[in-house]
């Protein structure tokens, strides 16, 4: 790379913070709460796969192509656009105490809101710098993760809900407008739905595996309420889809609808537990499908938004596979030739029912022509 080069390319944003790492959900393993026969293990959602994928930018020299940036926490006026004044005053009523649950699945011990506060403001301060543009892109390498917490409660792991608090900010101080929201976690973004389903400013759309968690949320029916109806779109693909099946979903309805919806901004909620190699979801994607999926969105980006885009860190439990997912994504962001190999990327591609499955095509290819006969494309 000459420095002509650097100088032409774009910003790229790495929002991260060590406090992030801090929490401390508790010993609970896989299971919502610990029980009488269930010995005591790390919680799944643990700091060593984020903590993992920085050092791996580290290592491979990636991030010193990055703007690295350690914001401060997000405060409370910003927490009470989405969140009720009520659920945050039982999180810190918790914090001083022993810690707590946030609500459905959302263990914490002391310290954990300090976390989940500088959680919120990578969100923020990634998002403010990409709407004003000051940077073409950013990531956030956030956690807890947020995109499960609700406004009155903390769900699956989530606490404080990063991109709802991190949008409704950009949008009250006028720094965007029309926000497109895209989450491939592989369970419901449901916190986002949750916090737009009536605003037709804010399209939300998740792709992930159908009836994972939350079990209440994410059918393809699902589609916003009042003024908002049609703002929201959910893809719940059935497990085992891989490669061929996400490819598809991508192609023939997540970009349209993205682009006919025609956002100034896009946020991706940017898990990774839709990977072979995770224990929390089922389906097959290798490192190099979340890579192609970032350089996609960047595209679409270029052509609706002046190539605003930002990813939120949401999920993703294997702890040797989620940085390699990860730096392939930032690698896409950055446009940048430093790679990592992936020493089972091509052996992951090459498993059997990678290939798009007839029964995972009707069903897509039947959600689009829905999404169509509405006119929303």
């Amino acid at each position: 790379m000459t420095a002509g080069d650097a100088k032409r390319r774009p910003p790229v944003g790495f929002y991260w913070h060590e406090r992030c790492f801090w929490h401390d959900p508790g010993a609970i393993g896989v299971f919502s709460a610990p029980g009488e026969f269930l010995q005591p293990q790390p919680a799944s959602e643990s700091a060593e796969s984020k903590r993992r994928l920085k050092n791996l930018l580290e290592v491979s020299g990636l991030i010193d192509e990055l703007r690295v940036r350690k914001p401060g926490p997000a405060g409370r006026e910003d927490l009470e656009r989405f969140h009720s004044p009520r659920y945050l005053d039982a999180l810190e009523a918790g914090d001083r105490a022993l810690g707590g649950n946030g609500g459905d699945c959302a263990p914490y011990t002391p310290g954990s809101l300090a976390a989940a506060r500088q959680s919120a403001g990578l969100a923020i301060a990634a998002v403010e710098a990409v709407a004003t543009g000051e940077l073409a892109r950013a990531y956030a390498l956030c956690r807890p993760p947020g995109h499960h917490a609700e406004a009155d409660r903390g769900r699956g792991f989530c606490l404080l809900g990063n991109i709802p608090v991190a949008v409704m900010r950009a949008r009250a101080l006028g720094q965007v407008g029309r926000v497109a929201i895209l989450d491939w976690d592989v369970h419901h973004g449901n916190g986002q739905q949750a916090a737009f389903y009536d605003d037709p400013e804010v399209l939300t759309v998740s792709i992930h595996q159908a009836g994972n968690y939350p079990l209440d949320t994410g059918t393809f029916e699902e589609q916003g309420e009042g003024a908002g109806e049609g703002a929201c779109l959910n893809l719940p693909l059935p497990p085992g889809c891989g490669l061929g099946a996400y490819a598809h979903a991508m192609s023939e309805l997540v970009l349209p609808a993205l682009e006919a919806f025609r956002p100034e901004l896009i946020v991706v909620a940017c898990g990774y537990d839709a990977c072979a190699k995770d224990p929390l979801g089922k389906m097959l994607l290798n490192s190099a499908a979340f890579g192609d999926m970032t350089r996609q969105l960047m595209a679409l980006a270029e052509r609706v938004c002046d190539g605003r885009l930002v990813m939120v860190h949401e999920g993703g439990y294997s702890e040797g596979y989620v940085p390699l997912c990860g730096h392939a994504v930032i690698e896409a962001l950055a446009g940048d030739a430093i790679t990592v190999p992936d020493p089972q990327n091509d052996e992951i591609a090459a498993w059997a029912y990678q290939a798009l499955q007839p029964h995972q095509r009707e069903l897509i290819d039947g959600w689009r022509a829905a999404w169509f006969d509405a006119d929303r494309l």
